[in-house]
């Protein structure tokens, strides 16, 4: 089973993004073959600057590593690095329906939350399943808010098929567990695009800042705490144990705390849920050449997958 996910290098790596995609992914590395790409071919519709570009890349991979990811047993790599996407990107282009695209909620969303309107952005889905069928994958984790984007990978292979024969995989969906998908400092889903994420690997003075600033209601000290839509415990479940998340949610409706406390108590978990993964960045992160070799190891290794992939492609459809 061959096992495809990807993250944007579009900010450094949040919580959200640890146990939404990096923690799943790092588990499937013992279920079959894996393959995660760095998408910076997709963030270049929302990063402008280079310099930053780069670095997080660079930073993603580092963070992957630290998080337990293990080049051994996973292929990990740059989208840029796999010079073929673009061209599987158009010709699948060539094939997809306007309509197709025009129902896909993704691109409406992040227009209306005030991301500029791009033919990338629009687009998006076609690279996204150019990234998916160039490693003939069969296994892609992905959360409800992609699940579209998925049956428009499947759509486009299917139009393939039936042009030119059998030339793709269909791949299927595994949804991830919405629990997974966490809220931000200001109660909506954490996201880099809003803003309010908290980072894996921030110093600890700005961590405690960070987490000190969610957002709250009003509620005296003593009195009950609302659990229904609270940033506080949608965080706190995701990291701590069942049993401390229950006490903390029945402390909130008893009452006699104050949000200021529950904060430190979450800062507390998240802190030493990381710190192992702490040491181990600071090792990675010292030794620049080693991340380099695993980043160009992992290309040449997905490059080598896609290629049988292209050439029967080129061939069915007239460019060899």
């Amino acid at each position: 089973m061959r096992i495809l996910s990807g993250i944007q290098p579009t900010g450094l790596p949040h919580l959200g993004n640890y146990f939404g995609m990096m923690k799943p992914a790092i588990e499937l590395q013992d279920k079959g073959e894996a393959y995660y790409f760095i998408a910076d071919l997709h963030a270049l519709t929302t990063v402008r600057d280079p310099d930053a570009l780069r670095r997080n890349t660079r930073e993603i991979a580092i963070d992957f590593l630290a998080c337990g990811l293990d080049p051994a047993r996973a292929c990990l790599f740059r989208q840029s690095d796999i010079t073929c996407i673009p061209e599987l990107s158009w010709i699948l282009a060539t094939v997809t329906p306007m309509g197709l695209l025009e129902r896909c909620h993704s691109y409406k969303d992040k227009v209306a939350k005030g991301l500029p309107s791009s033919l990338g952005l629009f687009s998006y889905p076609v690279l996204m399943a150019a990234d998916i069928l160039a490693y003939d994958s069969d296994l892609v984790p992905v959360g409800k808010d992609q699940k579209q984007h998925l049956e428009v990978t499947r759509d486009i292979a299917v139009k393939i098929n039936e042009l030119y024969g059998e030339i793709f995989r269909l791949p299927e969906p595994m949804i991830r567990d919405e629990s997974a998908a966490i809220p931000g400092t200001d109660g909506a889903k954490m996201s880099k695009s809003y803003g309010n994420t908290i980072e894996l690997f921030m110093e600890e003075a700005p961590l405690k800042k960070r987490i000190m600033g969610i957002q709250t209601d009003s509620s005296p000290v003593e009195s009950p705490k609302p659990t229904e839509g609270s940033a506080i415990l949608g965080i706190y479940r995701t990291i701590a144990s069942p049993a401390d998340y229950a006490a903390m949610e029945e402390s909130f409706r008893m009452g006699g705390t104050g949000y200021g406390d529950y904060k430190k108590r979450l800062f507390a978990t998240v802190w030493e849920y990381f710190e192992g993964m702490r040491a181990e960045r600071a090792r990675i992160a010292a030794d620049p050449a080693e991340v380099d070799r695993i980043l160009s190891e992992g290309a040449a290794r997905a490059a080598a997958v896609a290629a049988p992939v292209m050439d029967r492609l080129r061939k069915a459809i007239g460019l060899r």
